[in-house]
């Protein structure tokens, strides 16, 4: 059992003492990394969030009893230790830490707390499976690189905090539980125990809210917000995240995209000391997708998209002739000194062309000696060959790629083939930091799937004045006055000009499908509010945890947030989410018609084809569709009829044993058609030549 700290009080942090203390009486508290026993003298290194300390506990410096106790301690142990602090001789002295000149000598040492073996080193770097370490997350933090990370975060905020309010901003807390008005992202809803029936919605942004600041003569507010969405995750999604939000009256586009680039090379610098080059770059959507192939480029390097259709309508290749003839485009990339792929890297890139879309990929390499290796080349004519080469600038070592499709399929392709090719070559800097601003986004995006219009951004932002006219006549070619923040390819924010004025708000929700009955249930104490004097406005937010993951150079945001959520949104920490009582879902009208029992209510397990398509993979198995499908509901059948027959009362009820006879027979064997060789080996791994293949494994 541990000790209580008996009066001891911390006068330093471990990282905070260096030569300027020796000869002082300090006392310092902490976690033991590591102990090491010379028989009559024990060091033990002393970690806390400063930094890490040796402190020696000598037989003839301490008590018995407290030498005892030094002899127990084991990895992880909270200690506290009274002493002098003292220059290490110079054979001993650890440059891989600040403090490696000084050690303290300890006169009084106390156990605070024990600690069982930890289920990984707690170290940087530790290699460690993401579930181990979401599990025990309090100790995964105790690693000093993600403690880090935690501090590097807690001062982008503080500098965030601080930079808006030397220009006026107001920090004001908007709701968390608030309206569902679904439009984009599920909602994580909220049931009303007061109100049965009904439900609040957790906010996926405050965007109604701070547009009624505005209303309300604020003028400048900002928040550091929680944002809850119910989406599919991925590495820089989770279904809760953090957002710096802010909102600005009578402020134009330009002052606030001004505004905001200023904010940026302002926090990169207090919180990174780097200077970031101002004005950004600034792209239209159009140019940014022409470009690039994506509305958040990635500008650490070039490779530019060019547009070869001119050339592909009139050229001999009947393919890219083809394609034009079909409303297509035909566009290509010039990866310059990209010429030396080898054949197993261009099969790579081949591949993946068709994973996004494309039927293929046609390439030219530019040899040296300025020669050209392709099989396409022979079906052009040389001056169109040459023509081509011109207009994409290739040199001798370049990598010339083309696809020919629709233009969607196009951008897609060649955007995502670019960043492949940039993560090849490592021209992905991680050190390197690029903003570029994209302005004149599509207001709306037509989504067939829903017959409708959808907002490209969100519901409430403002056309741009030479649009205005198109509302009536062609909304599919409205421009917005709205903009994104991009960082290395990853957009770190939106923001936008908003409506203020309640017709041209009502006709874009008209736009969006909205009946008047539905705008005035979902939206109408906003257009209500839109009548008592509202000041044109607009604002932005970003994601504090996406910024923090690019700064540290991070993969995934999870690395950069305290207890973050897993790739299926569970916590393995708490075991969130969890089932309920029957009285809970009692108590918030739940269970109307529903008979539920307190134990099946408790007991009830959800089967989804991810479960039966992870246990098929660990039996090795090829599964299609519908069998996925068709094995989910069975399942979940069998375990609906075993709740059902044990909610069955058999209180009274004597058991019954069923005694049957059984005799020995034999089948007769029958014959049956034999299996057909590629069913039989449509589980194996990999084949060659019908059969199947088995990699050599040993020498």
């Amino acid at each position: 059992m541990g000790e209580s700290m008996l009066g001891l009080k911390r006068t330093h942090y471990s990282g905070w003492i260096n030569e300027s203390d020796i000869g002082k009486t300090v006392t310092v508290m902490g976690w033991a990394q590591r102990r090491r026993d010379l028989g009559g003298v024990i060091f033990v290194d002393l970690r806390d969030r400063k930094g890490i300390l040796q402190i020696v506990i000598d037989l003839n410096d301490v008590s018995k009893e407290d030498f005892d106790k030094a002899e127990k301690i084991r990895n992880e142990y909270v200690i506290a230790a009274e002493g002098i602090v003292e220059k290490r001789d110079p054979e001993t002295i650890n440059e891989n830490i600040e403090t490696g000149t000084i050690e303290v000598r300890v006169k009084n040492l106390r156990i605070l707390s024990e600690a069982k073996t930890p289920p990984f080193m707690i170290e940087e770097n530790s290699a460690v499976r993401e579930e181990i370490r979401l599990k025990y997350r309090y100790l995964d933090l105790r690693r000093p690189d993600m403690l880090a990370n935690i501090i590097l975060r807690h001062k982008t905020i503080k500098a965030a905090r601080n930079i808006l309010e030397e220009r006026d901003f107001i920090e004001v807390e908007t709701p968390i539980m608030t309206k569902s008005t679904p439009e984009g992202a599920r909602d994580y809803l909220v049931p009303s125990r007061m109100n049965p029936g009904t439900f609040y919605a957790l906010p996926q942004s405050p965007q109604i809210y701070k547009q009624l600041l505005m209303v309300a003569g604020i003028d400048k507010y900002y928040q550091v917000a929680k944002c809850f969405r119910d989406e599919d995750l991925r590495a820089d999604r989770q279904p809760e995240f953090t957002q710096v939000d802010m909102e600005m009256s009578f402020m134009q586009e330009a002052e606030i995209i001004d505004m905001l680039e200023h904010f940026f090379t302002r926090l990169m610098k207090n919180v990174l000391d780097i200077d970031v080059a101002l004005p950004f770059e600034r792209l239209t959507y159009q140019e940014s997708m022409d470009s690039y192939g994506t509305d958040k480029p990635d500008l650490r390097f070039g490779m530019k998209i060019i547009d070869l259709s001119e050339i592909a309508a009139r050229c001999s290749f009947k393919v890219f002739r083809s394609i034009m003839e079909q409303g297509g485009r035909v566009r290509a990339i010039n990866a310059q000194g990209c010429g030396d792929f080898t054949r197993k890297q261009i099969e790579d890139l081949t591949e993946k062309a068709m994973k996004y879309g494309a039927k293929g990929m046609a390439w030219i390499v530019i040899n040296e000696d300025g020669s050209l290796q392709s099989v396409i080349t022979k079906f052009f004519k040389e001056e169109e060959v040459d023509e081509i080469i011109k207009k994409v600038q290739g040199e001798p070592g370049d990598f010339i790629i083309f696809c020919a499709d629709q233009l969607d399929i196009v951008s897609t392709t060649l955007g995502n083939l670019r960043l492949d090719m940039a993560e090849m070559k490592g021209l992905r800097n991680k050190s390197e930091f690029k903003f570029v601003t994209i302005t004149e986004f599509p207001l709306l995006e037509w989504s067939e799937e829903q017959k409708r219009y959808l907002a490209m951004h969100h519901p409430f932002t403002m056309p741009i004045d030479e649009d205005l006219a198109l509302l009536d006549t062609n909304p599919g070619k409205i421009r917005a006055q709205s903009y994104d923040i991009v960082l290395n390819g990853v957009e770190l924010g939106s923001g936008s000009i908003r409506i203020h004025q309640k017709e041209i708000q009502q006709k874009v929700f008209q736009l969006l499908g909205f009946t008047d009955t539905q705008i005035q249930d979902r939206f109408g104490f906003m257009l209500d509010a839109f009548e008592y004097g509202t000041p044109p406005h607009g604002g932005f937010a970003f994601g504090v945890d996406r910024l923090v993951m690019l700064m540290i150079g991070a993969d995934s945001i999870r690395e950069v947030m305290a207890f973050p959520k897993m790739k299926d949104a569970s916590c393995p920490l708490t075991n969130a989410p969890s089932r309920v009582s029957k009285a809970q879902l009692e108590e918030l009208d739940l269970l109307s018609g529903v008979h539920v029992s307190e134990e099946s209510a408790d007991k009830i397990i959800a089967i989804s084809t991810e479960d039966v398509e992870y246990v098929a993979n660990l039996a090795k198995l090829t599964l299609s569709a519908d069998e996925k499908e068709g094995l989910t509901r069975d399942l979940a059948d069998i375990i609906r009829f075993a709740d059902r027959l044990n909610d069955l009362d058999t209180k009274g009820i004597e058991p019954t044993a069923h005694v049957m006879p059984i005799q020995n027979v034999f089948r007769e064997d029958i014959l049956e058609a034999s299996f057909d060789r590629d069913v039989l080996l449509s589980n194996a791994p990999s084949k060659e030549d019908g059969c199947i293949f088995v990699p050599k494994v040993v020498e």
